[in-house]
């Protein structure tokens, strides 16, 4: 017969250096100081997060607790380099003995000293994505599939498929159901695929960046030894931003914590907003459940934002069903409610917002703590050319430069195509989306297409904008891009012969006199004939791109010919790429961003745009609750960026491609917000940009007798 007997810490021999009670605030204290056990500390934006844990490691190092007995598991290296500093000014070098790092670097670490338990040697080497998808096309070829010749999902899309089955621990085929409908007949071959991919990474001694947790968690489910040795060693297990682990990573922190169950998991729920990433929002909703013994923490005062900006991000998380309910109080005193403000379209939206940053600016405030937030990167499109015209400094920090993104280039290059025949680049970019074209047949059938296209000889410069003296209209009169791609058929690989006469016929369609000025509706024709296909078999995130397109649509219906929008398409290029080339040190610049770019992040002045339902929240949310709460979550992520300042903005308008201009719905989270939160502003035009009021036959007054 055994027994459990269980070893009490012995009570530090010296008081602690650290006056805890005195550097933190009540919660905060009670979650630093917390009591060994599972707990959950759900921290409010702006509450003090990072100290609270900064200040429970330092805690642990003063109760006594060896560091090497400390897992401190973050989301990014440099929020683990950042906390260890805080660290070790707190409580001495011991720091540098704390595990710290992201749960990909913890793996890899302890995957080196196990490696052989799993079949592989300690010396592998770690494929980046792009390695890994030029092993899943050996695994391709090898299998005899060719994705361009049958509809077969390529490099990219697979390893996004294998991934989300690795992290959501599911498999193959169900992930291909619920995320890739359309792939659904070949989900066997798939999955055949992803097992000859599997074996040929363990053949080669090397692992792709979700090995490293699910070897991890394998080694620790499939070894007891291993198991139970770690077990031993991570006596106290902190999570950062634990509102963004998924699947496995939830797993991964219960099976560690299973014996000494003491389990630190830090979040809030309320930022949750990554779950197309794969972050599951149940980790942190249920740990009560998986984890009945554990302490809820709460940190609710904001040192962030005014009460005014709080009182509307408390009332914006009001309306979801699933959560923590908290009620975030401010540690600043009073300032300014913030503003709603209608504007009839996206031009005078941009136009207020331009010119208030210029007020705030005269005001003294820097403009690099000016930030407009929003949904959707298209969603500013009118306010970067505003802020162009008034020459306002702006950074876009929404990831890469968005026009140079593929399916940006793609749609672009179709209609480049249609106004220019003689632009040999994007003829190409063209041919190269079909099967079995390359660079080489690119050329060939350029070639042909080229001598075949009437009045080529004297279009000789690529990418160049036509002139008043050259529209697109005169020119497509003469030159049908369509007829003359089918009258190439000849010089087309067999295999591409059906998608080269699809094009055609779309090409041909986008010609037509009802379509060639309507920009908007000639991308919507392209995108439901030929490019969503092309989409969904080549990118891994398909989805979010035809939704970049759908705004593209919706931007490019305002014009009224083909030629202003691809001018306007060009200008708002060589915006980004003049922004890439302004040095660093240039820092004084307004902040363009998408939110969920912006999370973690504060700015003395923030302003949301765009606020329509169908834009925020997006349009695919609107009939699924779990979506349209994860939209509510990053509205308040939005909210809770400002400090001082908060400006919401929606348009009452908007051109449509085939419905004209029409009325929009302001944002339903707009709503749900009590009116005396907010201060709204009505905006009318400057006395000199009033039009001429006119006498009831319709004559204009006479200018001396114009009403001001």
């Amino acid at each position: 017969m055994s027994r459990d007997y269980v070893l009490h810490p012995a009570a530090p021999a010296a008081e602690l250096r650290i006056d805890y009670a005195a550097e933190l605030n009540p919660q905060q204290f009670a979650a630093a100081t917390a009591p060994p056990g599972p707990a959950l500390v759900i921290a409010g934006a702006g509450s003090g997060k990072t100290r609270t844990l900064t200040y429970r490691v330092a805690y642990l190092l003063e109760r006594g607790v060896p560091p090497d007995r400390i897992l401190l598991l973050t989301f990014t290296n440099k929020a683990a380099r950042e906390m260890m500093r805080r660290v070790a000014e707190l409580a001495g070098g011991e720091a540098d003995r704390v595990w710290g790092g992201t749960f990909h670097s913890i793996g890899a670490r302890l995957l080196r000293v196990n490696a052989a338990a799993l079949g592989f040697r300690p010396d592998y080497t770690i494929l980046d994505r792009e390695d890994a998808e030029d092993l899943l096309k050996a695994c391709l070829a090898d299998a005899e599939i060719d994705p361009k010749k049958a509809r077969f999902p390529k490099a990219e899309v697979l390893a996004d498929i294998y991934s989300r089955a690795v992290n959501d621990r599911r498999p193959v085929p169900e992930i291909v159901e619920r995320d890739h409908a359309q792939f659904e007949d070949l989900a066997e071959d798939i999955a055949r695929i992803g097992a000859a991919y599997t074996r040929r990474k363990q053949a080669a001694n090397v692992m792709d960046f979700d090995d490293l947790l699910a070897l991890w968690l394998r080694l620790l489910e499939e070894h007891a030894e291993a198991r139970e040795r770690y077990q031993r060693r991570f006596q106290w297990i902190l999570v950062d931003e634990f509102q963004d682990t998924n699947r496995i990573q939830g797993d991964l922190i219960d099976l560690l914590a299973a014996q000494h169950r003491n389990v630190m998991a830090v979040g809030d729920d309320a930022q949750s907003i990554y779950s197309w990433r794969g972050a599951d929002f149940r980790n942190i909703l249920e740990f009560p459940q998986r984890h009945p013994d554990a302490r809820v923490f709460k940190i609710e005062v904001n040192y962030r934002s005014t009460p005014e900006v709080l009182a509307v991000a408390n009332a914006v998380i009001r309306g979801n069903a699933h959560q923590f309910p908290k009620e975030l109080a401010a540690a600043r005193r009073p300032g300014l409610k913030p503003a709603l403000i209608p504007c009839e379209d996206g031009h005078q939206q941009a136009a207020f917002v331009a010119q208030r940053m210029l007020e705030l600016h005269e005001e003294g405030v820097p403009l690099r703590e000016l930030a407009v937030l929003y949904r959707s990167h298209f969603h500013a499109l009118e306010l970067q050319l505003e802020l162009t015209r008034r020459g306002i400094p702006f950074l876009i920090t929404s990831g890469i430069r968005f026009f140079e993104q593929a399916h940006i280039k793609d749609v672009a290059a179709a209609l480049k195509l249609l106004a220019n025949p003689a632009d040999e680049l994007a003829f190409k970019r063209v041919a190269c989306l079909l099967p079995g074209i390359g660079g080489k047949g690119a050329e060939k059938v350029w070639r042909t297409f080229s001598a075949r296209t009437p009045g080529h000889e004297q279009q000789t410069t690529n990418n160049e904008p036509l002139t008043d003296e050259a529209p697109s209209s005169k020119l497509q009169a003469s030159t049908s891009v369509g007829a003359v791609l089918m009258g190439c058929s000849s010089a087309v690989p067999k295999k591409a012969a059906v998608a080269w006469a699809q094009l055609a016929t779309t090409l041909a369609q986008l010609e037509a006199p009802d379509l060639r000025d309507q920009p908007g509706r000639q991308i919507r024709l392209f995108l439901e004939a030929f490019y969503s296909d092309y989409a969904e078999e080549t990118f891994a995130n398909a989805r979010q791109r035809l939704d970049d397109l759908d705004e593209l649509t919706t931007y490019a219906a305002q014009f009224t010919t083909l030629t202003d929008f691809l001018t306007q398409l060009s200008l708002l290029n060589n915006l980004e790429a003049e922004d890439d080339k302004k040095p660093a040190a240039d820092d004084d610049r307004v902040r363009l961003t998408t939110v969920h770019q912006a999370k973690g992040l504060e700015y003395a002045v923030v302003f949301v745009i765009m606020l329509c339902d169908g834009l925020f929240p997006g349009a695919r949310s609107l009939d699924s609750p779990e979506r349209l709460e994860e939209e509510r979550r990053l509205f308040y992520v939005a909210v809770t960026r400002a400090k001082d300042e908060l400006y919401l903005s929606h348009p009452l308008l908007r051109s449509t491609p085939g419905a004209g201009t029409v009325l929009l719905q302001r944002s339903r989270f707009l709503d749900e917000l009590p009116a005396e939160l907010l201060d709204e502003w009505n905006l009318r035009p400057h006395a000199w940009d009033v039009p001429p009021a006119k006498q009831p036959d319709g004559d204009e007054i006479p200018e001396g007798e114009q009403p001001f």
